[in-house]
């Protein structure tokens, strides 16, 4: 079996996993939603995934994991093939916004989403900095979140990005994948037409 026949049949949802717990497990109940989706996650994302234990159901089986375990982020690569339509980042801190708005890329995710823009794959970012006042979710319980001008500024510049969405609550961040999903669907009845 040659590695061309290893590669999905139809684009996938590429999403990745920062080290913010802002609103972490509810983006682990939409990929398990969305189910044709491969998993990128940074080293902090996987600290965090750690310490949310009490999210103990698996991912979809059909489910590929990606950790932050090669200096040129190999696994990258499958965004030139065309493997996937969208990338999602969610939840997407304040250190992964900053470093996607002046272009810097030394992180598995940060990477994701350079090479998704260079591929003109679609992007939504759900920002966890994006209000002046917030109430996360720790692992411990809720606590108050106070963003810094430059995490508010970041994320608005963020929003001028070609092809990205940034979604500010998780209510935005579902109609922004159940939007894409319409958008997919679209695009299939009429490559099929």
């Amino acid at each position: 079996m040659t590695a061309q026949s290893n590669r999905p049949k139809a684009p996938r949802w590429a999403w990745a996993l920062t080290g913010s717990g802002h609103y972490f497990t509810e983006s682990i109940e939409i990929i398990r939603e969305l189910q044709d989706v491969d998993l990128f996650v940074s080293d902090a994302a996987d600290e965090v995934l750690r310490m949310y234990k009490q999210d103990k159901q698996p991912l979809p089986a059909q489910t590929q994991v990606f950790r932050d375990n090669s200096a040129s982020s190999a696994s990258i690569g499958r965004f030139y093939h065309g493997e996937y339509h969208t990338l999602v980042v969610s939840p997407a801190s304040s250190n992964t916004v900053a470093k996607a708005v002046h272009g810097i890329s030394d992180t598995l995710v940060t990477n994701c989403f350079a090479q998704a823009g260079k591929c003109r794959v679609h992007c939504i970012v759900f920002a966890c900095d994006s209000q002046p006042e917030m109430i996360t979710m720790a692992p411990e319980g809720p606590v108050p979140v106070y963003p810094r001008r430059i995490d508010l500024e970041n994320t608005r510049q963020l929003k001028t990005f070609e092809d990205t969405v940034v979604a500010e609550t998780l209510e935005e961040l579902r109609l922004a994948i159940a939007r894409r999903r319409t958008d997919l669907a679209l695009l299939a009845a009429q490559s099929a037409g």
